[in-house]
């Protein structure tokens, strides 16, 4: 198995930040099927998954033990043709989400998943 495809995260603006053409805009990519994604964890990172297919598809958050050594991955959460999920700020600053090198892992189910990474500024929860 190869290393999961990075994810590269988008630090939003804050409420006072020079909104020109384009600095609020983020883009999705498409969710990596056979070794995953992932990014490295900030704790106020929210994960946006689409689905941009005609049927129902998958992702999966993947979890690590925790201090009392339970997991809690997210398992095949479903999404219908055009349906948007997010897994927000309380899932990446909470133990049993990091993995080594502070990473967050996802798979999907299909390439039409597609994904997001959206950071909030500095000084926020």
């Amino acid at each position: 198995m190869a290393d999961p495809t990075p994810i590269v995260p988008k630090t939003m603006l804050g409420p006072f930040g020079a909104y020109g053409a384009g600095l609020a805009d983020f883009t999705f990519a498409a969710g990596t099927v056979t070794d995953g994604d992932n990014w490295v964890c900030s704790g106020r990172d929210i994960l946006i998954v689409y689905n941009s297919s005609a049927g129902v598809l998958t992702v999966t958050v993947v979890s690590t033990d925790d201090e009392t050594n339970r997991a809690g991955t997210i398992t095949a959460y479903s999404l219908a043709a055009g349906d948007y999920a997010a897994f927000g700020v309380g899932l990446t600053n909470s133990k049993g989400w990091q993995g080594a090198g502070k990473k967050i892992r996802i798979t999907v189910s299909h390439a039409d998943v597609k994904v997001a990474v959206l950071t909030l500024p500095a000084g926020y929860p």
